[in-house]
Parts: C-alpha cells; sequence; structure tokens
C-alpha cells in the first residue's frame, strides 16, 4: 500500500491540488478526524495489512489475473490485454475497498456499515464485507437501479443487506449518494458510511483510492512479466473513479505510460445533454462533501446525469481524477451508450467474456486507442463481469444483436 501517488497527495486536509477537502457538518468534523486518524494509524498495523492481504488471496482470489486478448488484439490491431477484476469475489473491484473499510469500521467499534449503490456492485461487496466481519448493512439505492440490477439487489438480500429504495430526483446513483448521506448523519458514532468510490470528504479519496491501488501494483508486475516491458497505455472506466485510480496509482510516475480515462457520453453529449462525462464537460463545484469536477447548473446545483451504466452516472468526480486532468497527466475521453453495448457484445463475442456495462466503456475506448497506436501494449481494466446486466442488456438491445 505505499506508492508515491504523485508528490505524496493528497496533503494532510485532504487536497489535491486545488480539490479535495472535507466540506461538511460541523457535527461530522470530529467523526472524520476520527476516521482519518484511525485510518493512518492501522495502515501502519502488521497485523491490519496481514489480515486484510490474507482475505485477498484467500476469499477474494487475488492476484487477478492478466488475460492477453489475442482476438481482439488481432481485430485492432494492437495488443490488447485485460486485468481480469472480474474474476474476484463479489464479481468486481469494489470487493478490495469494501473489505479494507469493513475491518477498519469493526476495528474503530461501529455497529453498522451503510452505503450507496449504482450498478450494485459497490452494495453487494460491502454486504458481502458485512457478513464476513458480522456487521449491520444498510444499503440506499435509487428505484431505477433496481429495476436495472435486479440480480444484486437479490444478492444483497441473501447476505442479509437492507436495501433502501430512493424514491426521489432520478432514482439513481447521485440520489442514493444524497439518502445514505442524510442516514449518516443521523447516527454517524455507531454507523460507518463506507463510500463506494475516491470521492467524498477526506480521507475517504485516499482511502479507497490506498486499498484499490492492489490492483496497478499487481498489474505492473505482471504485465512486465508476461512482455518485458511497461504498457504502452491503461485504460479504464471512470464514474467517480475507483477502479481507474487503483490501476492508474502505480504507473503515475512512469512517463512512457499513457493513461485513459474513459466517461459515459450517454445519448447526447452535446445536445439534450444525457450523459454523465464530469470531466470532459464539467467545471470545479463542490458536492457531497468535496471539490472536484462537476456537472452544475448556473446556481452551482448538480446536473441530471444518465448513462446506460448505472455504476457510472455520478455528476460528480474523484477529486484525484480532476487534478491529473489538471496537470495533463491522464488523458479523459469518452464512450456513448451504444459504443459500450457494442464492446459489450463484440468482447463476449470474440473472447468469450461479458463484461460489466461500465468496464464496457472502457473496452470500447481501448478499441480506438489501439487502432491509432497500432502494435502498443494496451492494458484495460476490466473492473467488473456482466452478470448483473444481462437481462436489462437483452431486454433493451437483444434484437439489434440477434436475439429474441
Amino acid at each position: 500500500m505505499k506508492n508515491s501517488f504523485t508528490h505524496n497527495l493528497p496533503d494532510n486536509k485532504g487536497y489535491f491540488g486545488e480539490y479535495g477537502g472535507s466540506f461538511i457538518p460541523p457535527q461530522l468534523e470530529s467523526i472524520m478526524a476520527e476516521i482519518s486518524d484511525a485510518y493512518d494509524a492501522i495502515v501502519q498495523e502488521e497485523s491490519f495489512l496481514e489480515e486484510l492481504n490474507d482475505l485477498y488471496q484467500h476469499y477474494v482470489g487475488r492476484p487477478s489475473p492478466i488475460f492477453h486478448a489475442k482476438n481482439l488484439s488481432a481485430k485492432h490491431g494492437a495488443q490488447i490485454y485485460l486485468k481480469r477484476e472480474d474474476l474476484n469475489h463479489t464479481g468486481a473491484h469494489k470487493i478490495n475497498h469494501c473489505l479494507g473499510e469493513a475491518l477498519l469500521a469493526k476495528k474503530m467499534g461501529k455497529t453498522k456499515l451503510i452505503a450507496e449503490t449504482g450498478a450494485g456492485q459497490h452494495g453487494v461487496a460491502l454486504a458481502t464485507a458485512a457478513a464476513l466481519v458480522g456487521m449491520e448493512c444498510d444499503i440506499y439505492m435509487g428505484e431505477v437501479d433496481i429495476a436495472k440490477e435486479h440480480p444484486n439487489v437479490v444478492r444483497m438480500h441473501i447476505l442479509g443487506a437492507k436495501v433502501v429504495p430512493v424514491t426521489h430526483g432520478l432514482k439513481t446513483l447521485k440520489e442514493a449518494v444524497d439518502a445514505a448521506f442524510e442516514a449518516y448523519l443521523t447516527d454517524p458514532v455507531n454507523q460507518f458510511y463506507a463510500i463506494g468510490s475516491v470521492v467524498g470528504p477526506h480521507p475517504f479519496p485516499k482511502m479507497v483510492r490506498d486499498f484499490q491501488s492492489v490492483v496497478g501494483n499487481e498489474a505492473r508486475q505482471q504485465i512486465q512479466t508476461m512482455t518485458g516491458k511497461l504498457p504502452d497505455h491503461l485504460v479504464a472506466c471512470v464514474g467517480g473513479g475507483s477502479n481507474a485510480m487503483g490501476l492508474f496509482s502505480a504507473f503515475l510516475d512512469d512517463e512512457s505510460v499513457a493513461m485513459h480515462g474513459v466517461e459515459p457520453a450517454g445519448t447526447d453529449i452535446e445536445v439534450t445533454g444525457k450523459h454523465a462525462a464530469t470531466i470532459s464537460k464539467g467545471t470545479p463545484g463542490v458536492m457531497h462533501g468535496f471539490k472536484s469536477y462537476m456537472l452544475q447548473d448556473e446556481g452551482g446545483e448538480p446536473s441530471a446525469v444518465y448513462s446506460v451504466a448505472s455504476g457510472l452516472d455520478y455528476p460528480s468526480v474523484g477529486p484525484q481524477h480532476s487534478y491529473l486532468k489538471d496537470i495533463g497527466r491522464v488523458q479523459y475521453a469518452t464512450a456513448s451508450d451504444q459504443q459500450a453495448i457494442d464492446a459489450f457484445f463484440e468482447l463476449s463475442r470474440t473472447e468469450g467474456l461479458i463484461p460489466a456495462i461500465e468496464s464496457s466503456h472502457a473496452v470500447a475506448h481501448a478499441t480506438v486507442v489501439a487502432q491509432n497506436n497500432p502494435g502498443s501494449i494496451i492494458l484495460v481494466n476490466l473492473s467488473g463481469r456482466g452478470d448483473k446486466d444481462i437481462d436489462f442488456v437483452v431486454d433493451q438491445y437483444g434484437k439489434d444483436y440477434g436475439i429474441g
């Protein structure tokens, strides 16, 4: 868990350049300070790191392998490799930080974990971790996403979590965060809000990034063993940005490695604004306790956002991503709903791997990078598998691809 993370950011107030910080009600200031101090102390404890690494190996199934997608590579003219986070227990990268947050909460004497979820992967992962450590768990989820991601809702119930439907606004991820934060305010002493990405007030962007850094640390060693060199390009989808920061973190100081974060362009990024391309189209603002790029109206209120991927439709983004965008270290691109669905089927039918729709955005852009950089080595974070999405995809798009 030791990395330079580019100039040892964040600073002691949680800032990555001008982004991050902690914009919270006064009653939470001492609670967040307690979490920050507890985290900084616990990651120095050998027993904690040994317990977490043991769970990564024997419970999650780490290290996750890298797979050379030879068929996709031949089709697009570059060597495309996939970091197989879809093979983790619970089906995505989310388990990496959920285990860390659950262990921290348990050691702090908290009795309940609460969280938001969009695609349901964070909810399933946290419900799994809560069952493992013996804690109560409430998951807030928008009604729209409950309908779209029904298999994950069932999994959360089976694992013993309470799924709380969110019925206001657009009934998706942003509203789920609002509801979870409101619930957390009712009892921050006994509850632990296990934020699901590299967002929120300090120390969460740092903490989630650090737990997810296992992805990049593994990948850096694995890709060099497989190819004899570092990759030319890294590609990962970005909503809040945890899977991307997990991969990018180990390569930030390698100037030869280009990095690409892929945001959802939705159905119409230019005219109607039905998208969630926060960095590409947003401006700096404050939401959910931190400063970052966000999609906002003239009054500074969060704009309505949309993506076919429930895990990406969030109107802000992790503050470290905003910093990396400003200094030019990461290039942020977009993929539309249709491009993501095309990539979903292309990877399924070319390599026999059904990706999450979120991850499909990264796969879509990786093929663009391949075509523009023939012969290069491209490492894609396949952050989740598509089990949760198949009913929705077949219902909405199946006929276009010969199903039904």
